[in-house]
């Protein structure tokens, strides 16, 4: 069995390589939005922290990537900018050739850095 992931480069090298270009497309973004947050792996999945606390977290499965706010209200609260994505109560699923827009992602990170006192 293959050890865990320790670093992001770590997970992405276990991706596909269309799941990779698109997830490191949404880490430039997230980084862009959020540049005093450090990389982490996080419940196996490639995550950022902001002072200590869970700032968002993105990965990818067999059928599509992910793109995880780390609580339970950021995706509700953008229930409408989200519509074309299939959503659940933490998570936000998009296909690697239809990846998340980075306008959207920049506004789903700050609503975090806000929530959190970042």
């Amino acid at each position: 069995m293959a050890a865990k992931p320790a670093t992001i480069d770590e997970y992405l090298a276990t991706v596909s390589e269309d799941q990779r270009t698109a997830l490191e497309k949404l880490r430039k973004t997230i980084k862009a939005a959020a540049p005093k947050a450090e990389e982490c792996i996080n419940y196996g999945l490639a995550a950022f922290r902001l002072n200590g606390k869970n700032l968002v977290g993105f990965g990818a499965s067999a059928k599509h990537c992910s793109f995880h706010p780390m609580d339970g209200h950021t995706v509700d609260a953008f229930k409408e900018e989200l519509k074309d994505y299939e959503t659940s109560k933490g998570t936000i699923r998009f296909s690697a050739d239809k990846p998340l827009p980075a306008t959207l992602v920049k506004k789903l990170v700050k609503a975090r850095i806000a929530e959190i006192g970042g």
